[in-house]
């Protein structure tokens, strides 16, 4: 008689279960634009949600624990002139996201901790390049201010956000659009997938495609007949990918291994609605208390629910075989040491007590200016009518009378939403 041997895993009873009603984000208006990104971007401070605007594209950022119902007037990040197709929050900086749009450029903006007055309509920088719509965003993984750009115009482009130029551009090397793109680990490397069929791993500074005949899969999983997209998101500290289908109303979980036949499907959570999109919590804004491997944040038609996978454990202690340290918020490279050849793997952080999320640090854009080149060597034989350091002191006092100005509305902003939320409370207490 024989015995049928069931595969050791500690991710084997993982299960997903939404948050309460009160945890939920409520009367958001999604985004209805056709796009196949995934409309949702979240970090241990902020969700970030692709919504419908008239006359150009936004998006919303609410901070995590503002949870209910959304006020119709809250404001929005507005700054594109047509719909917004993708959004990324910077891994390095947990108040920097970065928007790609229909008008072809992709902006990057600096939110501030509190929830300001009015619309945030000014990016700290516009990144201008592609010729077509841009769909596809994704920062680097360990390079401060590097972020890669992908276009209807089959072009991938790397900026450096930090003095607002393209480092590299990815030309002649897509036949036709580019659906994803992917880092690996170190940022060294990035895979794309085409509507070419074909799969590509490029090492961006050679810009050559290094790997491309892909001829048969390790594996081959079957899912279903639904032509919905899938968003798939890849949990290296736990091997399991999540598999979220656009239309679909569940979500697949496969361990990956190193041994064969390497995909183990685990479960599937399932649910009535169907989603709209899905944000993926980085690991560092999960609670460990509560052994919760992962989050995600189902977008609905009117809503925002988050779905927790946990693993269930008796002990209250810190698992240290469910958290290994996992990448922190610190760069490891700069983006000119990316550029010259150099590879960092990313800095860890442990998990044992918790992530605080890093206060607000401001992105300094410094623009590389062709007037602040010196002139060749030589005698000038053109005289300028001024001397050109005469108005500098009255220059630069004037720049630091802007920046206090700027600095006294902030300041006022974050009075007047103080104020607000007090009156919220004492109105809520009087009901």
């Amino acid at each position: 008689m024989s015995r049928r041997v069931v595969r050791q895993s500690k991710f084997r009873h993982v299960f997903g279960q939404p948050v309460k009603a009160d945890q939920m984000y409520e009367d958001i208006r999604v985004s209805k634009v056709t796009c196949d990104s995934s409309f949702c971007a979240v970090n241990p401070k902020f969700v970030a949600i692709i919504v419908e605007s008239g006359g150009g594209g936004a998006f919303i950022v609410l901070p995590l624990a503002k949870t209910g119902r959304v006020d119709k007037n809250h404001p929005l990040v507005t700054g594109h002139t047509a719909p917004v197709l993708d959004i990324d929050w910077c891994p390095h900086n947990d108040n920097v996201i970065a928007s790609a749009s229909e008008d072809t450029t992709v902006m990057v903006w600096q939110i501030p901790d509190y929830v300001p007055v009015r619309n945030i309509t000014e990016p700290v920088v516009t990144l201008e390049g592609h010729s077509k719509r841009v769909g596809i965003i994704s920062w680097h993984p360990t390079a401060r201010n590097v972020l890669l750009s992908a276009g209807c115009d089959n072009l991938v482009i790397l900026w450096n956000v930090g003095t607002g130029e393209m480092l590299l551009v990815l030309e002649d090397m897509h036949t036709d659009l580019i659906y994803n793109v992917g880092w690996n680990r170190n940022g060294s490397l990035l895979v794309t997938t085409c509507k070419d069929k074909k799969v590509r791993v490029i090492d961006p500074r050679k810009q050559q495609v290094v790997a491309n005949n892909f001829e048969e899969p390790i594996a081959l999983q079957e899912m279903d007949t639904s032509n919905g997209v899938l968003l798939p998101f890849y949990d290296p500290d736990s091997s399991i990918v999540y598999l979220c289908g656009k239309g679909d109303s569940s979500i697949r979980y496969f361990e990956i291994t190193d041994e064969a036949p390497y995909v183990h499907y685990l479960n599937t959570y399932s649910s009535k609605e169907p989603q709209r999109g899905m944000g993926f919590m980085p690991k560092r804004g999960l609670d460990v208390s509560k052994c919760e491997i992962a989050r995600f944040f189902k977008l609905h038609e009117r809503k925002c629910e988050p779905i927790v996978m946990t693993v269930p454990r008796k002990s209250d202690l810190f698992q240290d075989d469910l958290y290994p340290d996992t990448p922190g918020p610190e760069p490891a490279l700069e983006a000119d040491e990316w550029l010259s050849g150099k590879d960092a793997e990313p800095i860890l952080i442990s998990l044992r007590d918790g992530y605080v999320p890093i206060k607000n640090r401001e992105l300094k854009v410094v623009k590389k200016n062709i007037l602040d080149s010196k002139p060749p060597p030589g005698r000038r034989h053109s005289h300028s009518t001024c001397d050109p350091d005469f108005s500098r002191p009255a220059l630069e006092e004037v720049l630091e009378e802007i920046r206090a100005l700027k600095e006294m509305v902030q300041a006022q902003e974050k009075r007047i939403s103080d104020l607000e939320d007090k009156l919220c409370q004492f109105t809520n207490g009087t009901d």
